[in-house]
């Protein structure tokens, strides 16, 4: 027999159903990096994670980056340490004169003479990059250029006798940083300028999006070539070109999001409250487009790589020498007997680039409402 008391409390827990977990406080969200990871951004990062090609392509593309930022200490000239005569020498750090290793001259020491590495050989040793050759070193590879890979240079030489290795390296950090400094950049106006546009309306929507049109329609590419005649191009000169007229890639996203969130109940709330305009835009309005902007942000990543390449193919980028993907492409085209330029260029732009798209669609698929993890 169930005691009096124990039928009571069995009745009235299948009246009430189920009993329901409460909300965890404030602190008991997990954390990361100081900050709390609530459900949404739980939820967001399991859609992520869940797209394993889009999950595997970031940590991918972060590692080769993250390898690329150091290709002073992976592709260079200098050697990395040298110990003589008792003390230690970090020539990719530092300029020692010849005279420093038992030599007669006293500039700078060219390590890649035979009679310096015998000097240094003689009282100590040296250690040396995986690859000795920096981007812009010539090789000096018997037999003309450009020369095909060999034990020495793995890819082989370019058009000049430098290693197509260390180029690659080289190029693929500045196309990234190139194109992470337009992105960023161009995201920021662009979201200022939709956000404006959106949130005010009016008038102001209307001039904005007059002059929008009139400034896209511009011939970029004309001016560049323009200009190039008359500066001659570099990294910031580029970057702040190309920022002229990327910025309204993003303006209609933020636009339509800042049209749509304007009328909501919490926004007329907070201006009845007589809340500043440029709080509600800041602090309430601009998070829910910062959604839309981020979804974006990889492929307006991989254009701004494009874009820095197909300039470099033409002539119109980067100064002459400088280490790019795109002036590789442009020497495979002048050079078909040695395939192994085109094909090396093409295979890591083609890599880089599938590998961003592949993660702009994961992030995609972990911003959709819609997505749910099967």
């Amino acid at each position: 027999m169930t005691p009096p008391d124990l039928q009571t409390r069995d009745l009235s827990a299948r009246a009430t159903g189920p009993a329901i977990a409460p909300l965890p406080a404030t602190g008991a969200f997990p954390t990361f990096l100081g900050r709390r990871i609530t459900p949404l951004t739980r939820r967001r990062l399991d859609n992520f994670r869940a797209n394993r090609r889009g999950f595997w392509s970031l940590w991918i593309f972060l590692a080769v980056f993250g390898v690329t930022l150091f290709a002073e200490l992976i592709a260079n000239d200098r050697p990395l340490l040298i110990r003589y005569d008792g003390a230690f020498y970090t020539p990719v750090l530092h300029n020692y004169p010849e005279t420093t290793f038992g030599g007669i001259f006293p500039t700078e020491a060219d390590y890649s003479d035979p009679e310096v590495r015998t000097l240094i050989e003689a009282k100590g040793w040296i250690v040396w990059p995986p690859i000795p050759f920096r981007y812009d070193t010539i090789t000096h590879v018997p037999g003309p250029y450009p020369a095909a890979p060999s034990r020495i240079d793995w890819l082989g030489t370019d058009d000049q006798g430098r290693d197509v290795l260390a180029r690659l390296i080289y190029g693929f950090r500045i196309s990234v940083l190139f194109g992470l400094a337009l992105t960023v950049s161009s995201s920021v106006i662009g979201v200022a300028a939709g956000a404006l546009q959106g949130y005010f309306g009016g008038i102001v929507d209307l001039s904005f999006q007059r002059f929008i049109e009139v400034w896209s329609g511009l011939p970029v590419l004309y001016l560049l070539i323009i200009l190039a005649s008359i500066v001659q191009p570099n990294f910031w000169w580029l970057l702040g070109l190309m920022l002229l007229f990327s910025w309204t890639q993003l303006v209609d996203v933020v636009r339509a999001e800042f049209l749509r969130a304007r009328n909501f109940d919490y926004v007329r709330a907070a201006r009845a409250l007589g809340m500043p305009d440029r709080q509600i835009i800041v602090r309430h309005v601009l998070p829910n487009a910062t959604v839309a902007t981020i979804t974006f942000m990889p492929f307006v990543l991989n254009a701004s790589i494009t874009t820095l390449t197909s300039l470099d193919f033409l002539g119109f980028g980067l100064p002459p020498g400088s280490p790019s993907l795109g002036e590789l492409l442009a020497q495979g085209k002048a050079n078909l007997q040695a395939p192994w330029l085109g094909i090396t260029s093409f295979a890591v732009l083609a890599i880089m680039l599938s590998l961003l798209t592949f993660v702009g669609e994961a992030v995609r698929d972990a911003f959709d409402p819609r997505k749910v993890i099967g």
